[in-house]
């Protein structure tokens, strides 16, 4: 039996889907964090800076795609928690070089092992290879390998 074209096109759309499993994978993500642990755009930054070294605030801000003055809210935030160094360029001392610290690499690991966890449980129904397709297809649908990091850290209001 066919499907009426109204009823075909709502039971096609991805979008809900996609937005109700995220809403999922942020509450677990939140539950798996420790209070005050790394929020989503942290984790964000530091996997950029383990991935791609040391980089100068403009050129962070770019990758993140972030407003240069909320990247300095950002990296304090990082410093502050001694996550990250920033240090003065030597060849132009008004830039900063950003660069992910010992406790930062430490930090991340562990919010990994934390993150894998919830996947296993967001997306235990699917196989590995199943899993390895879905995140493929993510990240060719964001465009890039590393998600923006200008998104609210607060799930939307419902």
């Amino acid at each position: 039996m066919a499907k009426t074209g109204a009823k075909a096109a709502v039971q096609e759309q991805t979008l809900p889907l996609i937005e109700h499993l995220a809403r999922l994978g942020r509450r677990a993500y939140e539950g798996a964090m420790t209070p005050g642990g790394l929020r989503p755009r942290h984790l964000i930054a530091l996997k950029l800076l383990s991935e791609q070294g040391p980089q100068n605030q403009q050129g962070l801000a770019d990758a993140l795609t972030l407003d240069p003055s909320n990247v300095v809210g950002l990296l304090n935030e990082l410093e502050d928690r001694d996550l990250i160094v920033r240090r003065r360029d030597r060849t132009d001392r008004r830039r900063h070089i950003v660069e992910l610290s010992p406790a930062g690499e430490e930090e991340l690991a562990v919010a990994y092992v934390r993150m894998a966890r919830v996947e296993d449980d967001l997306l235990g129904a699917l196989s590995p290879t199943e899993r390895a397709t879905l995140s493929d297809l993510l990240q060719r649908a964001v465009g890039a390998r590393t998600p923006p990091c200008d998104t609210s850290d607060d799930p939307p209001r419902t």
